[in-house]
């Protein structure tokens, strides 16, 4: 693969970092609905997804299943009820608020077929964050789950849409959200002026689901279908747009790789939805090669996962390092004697670790422990759709372990200096990558856009990097201030800004320090006012239930 890809990547006699990996196979230019179709086609009877738990009662263990046929019907269903149900129109906005689940599944594949764009929303946000990203992007439709963990979203929304109960469902009138007219409750809650998600699919007849299949003939590859929040060092959070294109060509090019695509996979999806690895590099595969997305808990739970692995016999493992850390904690536990029990399973075929760099010594343990037979490494961020790069099966252990992998197909990468001059090969510089991955841009913020993606296309990605000789890339550090906790991107600036809203505080300094199982911890220097007295109990009880518990939580 490198060899053939060689030729394209210098040029003159000093080997600057560039590096060009063409692709053996065409890019795609289709939709996410015409793949929805496709899977139903190609393997009707097989489980698309499976969850461990009852949506009825979440905790209770229960096995629920749904095929690849019964996603396409389902699917088609909640496209009418979005269109004919809430009067949603091709490119309107629908966020989905919730954790893992059968439901968020549907909610991704019928946004697509119905040509919406889908927002999602981290499940973890409280007020603020949620009324942020809501009247960001100009949602018109919000799904929600009525329960997070332990705690009652409808407090939440209460406070975001106060108008809310008085309400007939469809007709509400936000003052803080404007364009926000539906809301609809994952769950068996009944909230006044709210729709329940099972409505959106019962209540629509022939008619309305063949008027959805016709509008799939319409919807455009280069149109957006999914908006991500993520941060920046300064300002709030940006709502990265990507299109139908970005997202089957990113995990098509994934699949081929793993190499994986002769077989019936079963992948233990132990990472959130909400992220680009859940959305794109999870459900997506399944669409692409007919892989079963195995869902051990609404939210991470090694103790969980293992049990997946095992009583669905998974061959392919998601995960964070974090994640990674925890898993291989319980299986030690306990997990020993669960993994080698009756059921016959026999180990993992491929690890899928991204969202951070995986050590050594943590990839070893892998090896070792869950008897994983081959780890891939993805690297890339939420705005490239989001791999970049990726490791191959025919790489040494020195490159499994050492590098992120080699660039992806279709993409051209380069590292340069603080004066956007390529550096030699081989030397550090910020990572630059160009081509069908890159986001069509920020939702409605062209300056912030225009900083990150050049007239000439090249989209910065604001990571120190190491390019090699052979296409390989290495992460050096990140010249973004940011904070990367368990695979979770946090953003100093933010919490800062929170902290000294509290009335003893003068000033925050907030930065990371290095953790063996999170990779970073975040620490807050404070300087108080004057005369002004804080404990450290008295700070966290100030940010609880204010801030994400994934900052916090250990």
């Amino acid at each position: 693969m490198t060899t053939s890809a060689s030729s394209f990547c210098q040029h003159g006699a000093v080997k600057d970092s560039y590096w060009h990996n063409p692709g053996k196979f065409p890019l795609r230019h289709t939709t996410i609905g015409r793949l929805i179709d496709q899977a139903a086609a190609r393997w009707p009877t097989r489980d698309a997804v499976i969850t461990l738990w009852s949506k009825r009662n979440r905790s209770k263990l229960k096995r629920e299943s749904i095929t690849f046929k019964e996603v396409k019907d389902k699917a088609d269903k909640l496209a009418a009820g979005f269109i004919n149900i809430l009067r949603l129109r091709r490119g309107d906005r629908v966020a989905i608020w919730a954790s893992n689940g059968i439901e968020w599944y549907l909610t991704q594949m019928a946004a697509a077929k119905a040509g919406l764009i889908l927002v999602n929303v981290n499940p973890a946000f409280y007020e603020n964050e949620l009324r942020y990203c809501l009247k960001k992007v100009s949602v018109r439709a919000l799904l929600v789950a009525e329960k997070h963990r332990s705690r009652s979203n409808l407090e939440i929304i209460e406070a975001v849409l106060p108008e809310m109960h008085s309400s007939m469902p469809g007709c509400l009138i936000s003052e803080t959200v404007p364009t926000l007219e539906s809301v609809v409750v994952i769950g068996e809650e009944k909230w006044k002026g709210s729709f329940q998600f099972d409505e959106l699919i019962e209540g629509v007849n022939n008619e309305t689901v063949d008027e959805v299949r016709r509008l799939g003939k319409h919807i455009q590859p280069d149109e957006g279908c999914n908006i991500q929040f993520t941060s920046g060092t300064t300002g709030e959070p940006k709502g990265t747009l990507l299109s139908h294109h970005n997202i089957i060509n990113n995990v098509s090019s994934m699949a081929r790789r793993i190499g994986l695509e002769n077989k019936h996979n079963k992948v233990c999806l132990q990472v959130p939805l909400f992220h680009c690895f859940g959305c794109v590099v999870g459900t997506m595969l399944g669409l692409e090669i007919g892989a079963t997305m195995v869902m051990p808990s609404p939210n991470f739970d090694p103790s969980a996962s293992i049990k997946a692995m095992r009583e669905e016999r998974c061959n392919i493992l998601y995960g964070t390092p974090t994640m990674y850390v925890d898993v291989l904690e319980q299986y030690r536990k306990n997990g020993k004697e669960v993994l080698r029990s009756e059921d016959g399973w026999e180990g993992l075929d491929l690890a899928v670790s991204g969202g951070a760099p995986c050590s050594e010594h943590l990839i070893r343990q892998l090896m070792e422990n869950l008897n994983v037979r081959r780890m891939c490494s993805i690297y890339g961020m939420t705005e490239t759709s989001p791999i970049s790069f990726q490791t191959t099966p025919l790489d040494t252990m020195e490159q499994m372990l050492s590098t992120v992998g080699y660039v992806s197909e279709h993409v051209e990468v380069k590292v340069v200096d603080n004066k956007g001059e390529m550096v030699p090969m081989g030397t550090p510089g910020e990572l630059w990558v160009r081509g069908y991955c890159n986001m069509l841009g920020y939702w409605g913020d062209e300056d912030r856009t225009n900083e990150t993606i050049g007239p000439d296309r090249w989209l910065r990605t604001g990571d120190q990097f190491m390019l090699m000789e052979n296409g390989y890339g290495k992460v050096v550090g990140r010249l973004k201030d940011m904070i990367i906790r368990g695979g979770e991107n946090i953003f100093p600036k933010e919490i800062e800004e929170f902290l000294e809203s509290h009335q003893s505080i003068a000033e925050v300094q907030v930065f990371g320090i290095p953790d063996n199982r999170l990779g970073e911890i975040v620490c807050a220097w404070i300087r108080l006012r004057k005369g002004t007295k804080l404990t450290e109990n008295e700070v966290k009880a100030f940010c609880k239930d204010k801030v994400s518990h994934h900052i916090w939580d250990t």
